[in-house]
């Protein structure tokens, strides 16, 4: 009798056990589902993201550009860098060779002295070029871009940027700074913010005495450096770093912050970018062309790619270099040959090196596409890149100090 009795008083222990369990069981269903809710919406916001990235020209010319970009700012800047220098490793420069026909610009007018019209610097003398025999025009100045009082206030030239790779040609650009004006504009992607009171597109108040406008440097998170214009510290400043700094006045220049610049009540921009690569009219110690990670971390390596610079001369007047086939001795070495005494790495890579000038056909016509020209034949984006309503980085534009 007892057999039943126990299996009778059993049943409901068993029942209250099966409920807990049920209970575990949909417990766990309800987290399961919570979690792939989770992963569901996170797998569609980050396929809208990337849907909106390789649509979205801001981060590059190509589906492979914006697929890098995007991938960069979303934490896989490893695998970029890894695919990249696979590439690249498969892609060495050409040895040897002809540039393309035409690239080489002739000179189209003598550089020569002017004693009349604002005050202004002497023109630059011809850069000695680094292969050899030269080809006519290599390395001679043309003026570019609109007259401002009547004087050229850039000077443009082209040539091989070593005497290995002689099928690439790269342009260097001069900017007198007692004619011009130097405004940093800021993009919502670089430095991220705002809004600024100088950002894409140029407009036409600003376009009627613009003469040239070029790319800054690289995105924040690889600049090692820091941003401040508007009266506000985008990012700290750090002491050491390459600077390109804007003076109320629009002088500008090229230093180490806390060493050749400081902040004073006069700064109105200050654009930092990884370390100089010309200090004192040379080089810097320990620039090394097989060893180019500190120079564009992004690309690793040993590789030749796209890039651009920018120094001061002596005289205060500003350079800008850019090209393809460069590695980072070669840049330091073509911003020596162009006069820097002090000089620093901006943007790489095919999709942000971009130079242009502009020449209305009258003193005080509005700069503008139609009108513009690139350095160097192949710069992405052409002269029509920085009057872009969809431009989130930030650029250097050069601008008449006595417009009209």
């Amino acid at each position: 009798m007892s057999t039943p009795y126990t299996t009778q008083r059993s049943v409901p222990g068993s029942r209250r056990g099966i409920s807990q369990e049920r209970r575990r069981l949909y417990r766990r269903r309800r987290i399961k589902v919570a979690i792939a809710a989770v992963l569901a919406v996170v797998v569609l916001s980050s396929g809208i993201s990337l849907v909106g990235a390789l649509t979205n020209p801001s981060l590059g010319s190509s589906l492979p550009a914006r697929l890098a970009e995007w991938t960069r700012s979303h934490g896989g800047a490893s695998c970029v860098n890894w695919a990249e220098n696979v590439w690249y490793s498969h892609h060495a420069p050409k040895v040897g060779g002809k540039p393309p026909a035409g690239s080489i610009r002739k000179a189209h007018a003598p550089t020569v002295a002017v004693t009349t019209g604002p005050p202004h610097l002497p023109p630059p003398s011809p850069i000695i070029p680094f292969a050899s025999p030269p080809i006519p025009g290599e390395g001679q100045w043309s003026p570019a871009g609109r007259l401002v009082g009547g004087i050229p206030a850039i000077y443009e030239t082209t040539l091989r940027p070593d005497a290995i790779h002689t099928s690439y040609v790269v342009g260097v650009a001069w900017m007198d700074t007692k004619l011009l004006k130097a405004t940093l504009y800021s993009g919502n992607q670089i430095p991220g913010g705002g809004p600024y009171t100088n950002t894409a597109p140029i407009q036409p108040s600003a376009a009627s005495s613009l003469v040239s406008a070029f790319n800054a440097g690289f995105l924040m998170s690889a600049a090692n450096g820091g941003y401040y214009t508007d009266g506000q510290m985008i990012m700290p400043l750090r002491s050491g770093a390459a600077s390109f700094v804007v003076y109320r006045n629009g002088t500008s220049t090229v230093g180490a912050w806390g060493s050749n610049l400081t902040m004073t009540p006069n700064v109105v921009s200050v654009r930092q970018n990884l370390d100089l690569v010309v200090n004192n009219g040379q080089p810097v110690p320990g620039l090394n062309a097989n060893d180019t990670t500190q120079w564009g971390a992004t690309l690793g390596g040993q590789i030749y790619v796209w890039r651009s610079g920018l120094g001061v001369t002596a005289n205060g007047a500003l350079v800008y270099v850019g090209g393809p086939g460069l590695n980072i001795t070669d840049l330091a070495n073509l911003l020596v040959r162009a006069g820097a005494v002090r000089a620093m790495e901006l943007d790489i890579n095919t999709d942000w090196v971009n130079y242009s000038t502009y020449k209305p056909s009258t003193p005080g016509g509005l700069a503008s596409p139609s009108n513009g020209s690139v350095l160097v034949t192949g710069m992405t984006g052409g002269p029509a890149r920085y009057f872009q309503s969809w431009w989130q980085r930030d650029f250097i534009t050069m601008s008449s100090a006595y417009p009209g």
